[in-house]
């Protein structure tokens, strides 16, 4: 997935603080996400990141069918989305990106939630992603919600000129009552 680098979870800085109105989430809207949403999901995309997935990512991953979704903000603004491709038994967060002037607001968290109920109701049995050491805030936010880190695969990012990043391989387990 060669072509997908430059985005995936470096956008959630900011998103774990809480501190909101009990309901604030409640008028938030999940849907799938479809073609007409691409123009604003480039748009938060090319916002959030300085090395962001292109159009031709975006419209790949829907037309291979990943788990693609988008939030939205009672006035209909896109506020967040993500892209989720499952592989076997296991559930690959690709994408995941809170609109940069929303951040700080839970919604990365209602995001990373909504990934982990779609991939329990796939049965996959784990959430595998990779994030920048640099985005630090992501980092605490996949922490909180159980994902350990399981590798590190270097130089993954771009990071300017021809600097790298490497990416820090996170997974959480699911657990499926019952089993």
């Amino acid at each position: 997935m060669s072509s997908v680098t430059g985005s995936m979870s470096e956008s959630m800085a900011g998103s774990a603080d809480m501190h909101r109105a009990p309901d604030a989430h409640a008028l938030m809207r999940f849907a799938m996400m479809r073609a007409q949403d691409v123009e604003d999901v480039i748009a938060v995309e090319q916002d959030a990141y300085p090395f962001p997935w292109t159009r031709g990512n975006f419209l790949d991953s829907l037309a291979s069918r990943y788990d693609a979704w988008v939030l939205r903000d009672p006035d209909g603004r896109l506020a967040g989305y993500f892209l989720l491709m499952h592989a076997v038994d296991e559930a690959h967060l690709l994408n995941i990106t809170v609109r940069p002037d929303v951040q700080g607001k839970g919604l990365g968290r209602l995001l990373l939630d909504k990934v982990i109920d779609l991939a329990r109701g796939a049965d996959m049995r784990s959430v595998l992603l990779e994030v920048r050491p640099s985005n630090t805030h992501a980092l605490a936010v996949y922490q909180h919600c159980g994902f350990m880190q399981i590798g590190l695969r270097k130089n993954y990012y771009p990071a300017g000129g021809t600097a790298r990043e490497d990416a820090i391989v996170m997974r959480l387990m699911l657990d499926h009552h019952g089993d």
